[in-house]
């Protein structure tokens, strides 16, 4: 019987699609703060991911409970390029906050 919300133990993803939500881990300044005060690591994400996709795919390829998923949409600032202007990407971050006593190596282990 096929709900129209299904619950978390219900929802499936494609393994193939969990692959590619994660494009590269954000290391900055700000990405190691939140990741040692609040148990975080930043990932950008493609545009059209959603937070259960994201949460699947970082427990899927890291072997780590989640805890939750905040996702921030930034614009990307217009510059100039000489003569002519250009416009950067837009990018779309996820902070996922792990579970106590999960840590995640972005070697790809878990601890």
């Amino acid at each position: 019987m096929s709900r129209i919300n299904p619950t978390a133990a219900e929802r499936t993803f494609d393994e193939g699609r969990l692959m590619q939500v994660l494009v590269a881990p954000i290391v900055s300044e700000k990405a190691t703060m939140v990741a040692e005060h609040a148990n975080a690591v930043t990932f950008k994400v493609l545009q059209n991911a959603t937070k259960p996709e994201i949460k699947a795919a970082v427990e899927l390829l890291f072997k780590v409970e989640v805890k939750g998923v905040s996702v921030v949409n930034t614009k990307g600032k217009t510059k100039r390029f000489g003569k002519s202007m250009g416009r950067r990407d837009n990018v779309r971050k996820a902070y996922v906050l792990l579970k106590e006593g999960q840590e995640l190596n972005l070697s790809g282990e878990a601890a």
